[in-house]
């Protein structure tokens, strides 16, 4: 029996239910892949994180092993959790260590512990590239003129935040250095990430998606709310929302009922206590557009949510628009195309080796609104397009995300770096 043990940013729901606290929104494509591998009789599986607590915890739920580890001072310290990590490794003895994602140094600190063990790590995005694009065109005179005094002080404004993904990129390509292999899914992050380390071990696996993404459930033109449009997520200049609101504003005269929902709070609000205190820079960016463009009423923002409230926005929608400055291949739009959602994309990143444009979705280039907002009415005018890119679009998010098929290539990763740890290329389609 092969042991592997995952190191993840994010206390699993099982275990944040037999901890009592809140099971968190995100994570959770790695949820039913772990409950995939646990179910094969060849592997144990443990599961370690960094949680806020004083002692080590170690626990079983449904054939899962959790080992919750006190995060020390500093957040994530990596000469804090050595003796933890020695007792998690004592404890469980891995044949392999699965690090998935690279911003964190609590991985790191394992690494530092058990030299001698195995390592791969899976790259979910590239911080060390995000950075470069995290304003997303915004300048620093936009930064800096929707900042407050205080957020100068609390080092939280945009720059700020850019600053702290060029310090998490210098532990990410630590990550990709020290590695034994490397799990990616793009030619975009194979070509990174061989630059960091030209020696290193690359190994192709696609990943799965959230249990509620996989449903008889159908996006269709007759049951969802014309000219709407979602968005997963934009609390970040990165995440293109200030660039969607531009189309729109090319748009609102021609479609009077053009609505965007954008799942996450609500970060222009300034109207609840201490709201307008905790606005972040971009937020104050964006209620700025609002206002410019008149679109008052237009932007919707739905709060935090659930899977299976996420599955009926995208199903609410009339078409989903991942306008990000920069992804690797964003699970939000396997999600969109999984249910057959008419899909817009900006050009960037793995996104093009995710789609087909004209095909499978509508790409655009990030920098242009105006080429965004043609996309968007050639869907709001055109059904057979949306009918086609539905259809076409999750014929291949069905094959792409298919569980079984990339539990089974992982499994094999695993046991190719285990038997026969060499360098090069593993698994990569030709």
């Amino acid at each position: 029996m092969m042991r592997v043990l995952w190191v993840v940013n994010t206390v699993f729901p099982d275990a944040a239910r037999k901890l009592g606290i809140s099971p968190p929104v995100v994570g959770g494509w790695m949820y039913g892949l772990a409950a995939d591998l646990s179910l094969d009789r060849s592997i144990l599986l443990a599961v370690a994180t960094v949680y806020h607590g004083k002692e080590l915890l170690n626990f079983e739920v449904d054939g899962i092993r959790y080992y919750l580890i006190p995060q020390g001072a500093k957040n994530h310290a990596r000469d804090s959790l050595t003796k933890s990590w020695r007792t998690v490794a004592s404890d469980f003895e891995p044949d392999l260590v699965h690090i998935h994602g690279t911003e964190y140094g609590h991985g790191m600190a394992l690494m530092d512990t058990c030299l001698d063990l195995k390592y791969v790590v899976s790259i979910q995005g590239l911080v060390s590239v995000y950075y470069r694009y995290f304003m997303a065109g915004l300048t620093v005179w936009d930064a800096l003129r929707n900042a407050k005094p205080w957020q100068f002080l609390k080092g939280s404004t945009l720059l700020h935040v850019r600053h702290s993904f060029r310090k998490q990129g210098i532990v990410e390509k630590e990550y990709v250095d020290r590695a034994t292999a490397v799990i990616g899914r793009t030619d975009w992050d194979r070509s990174h990430v061989e630059a960091m380390n030209p020696g290193v071990r690359y190994c192709f696996c696609n990943e799965s998606l959230r249990d509620e993404f996989y449903t008889d459930d159908r996006w269709s033109l007759d049951s969802c709310r014309r000219y709407s449009i979602f968005l997963s997520q934009a609390g970040t200049p990165i995440k293109g929302l200030h660039q969607v609101l531009k189309a729109l504003a090319l748009l609102g005269d021609e479609f009077p009922e053009i609505v965007v929902n954008v799942a996450g709070p609500d970060i222009t609000s300034s109207s609840a206590p201490l709201a307008r205190f905790r606005r972040s820079g971009y937020g104050r960016y964006i209620h700025g557009l609002i206002k410019r463009f008149g679109l008052e009423g237009k932007v919707r923002f739905l709060g935090p949510m659930r899977a299976d409230e996420m599955r009926q926005a995208y199903l609410s929608a009339h078409v989903f628009i991942c306008p990000s400055s920069i992804e690797n291949s964003p699970n939000s739009l396997g999600e969109a195309q999984i249910l057959g959602v008419p899909c817009i994309a900006s050009y960037c990143g793995g996104v093009p080796y995710m789609v087909r444009d004209g095909e499978t979705a509508l790409l655009y280039r990030f920098e242009e609104h105006e080429m965004l907002a043609s996309r968007i009415r050639t869907l709001f005018y055109s059904d057979e397009t949306a009918g086609s890119l539905s259809k076409s679009g999750l014929a291949e998010a069905l094959s792409r995300h298919d569980r079984r098929v990339n539990a089974d290539a992982l499994k094999s990763i695993y046991q190719d770096v285990v038997l026969s740890p060499i360098k090069g290329s593993v698994g990569y389609p030709a």
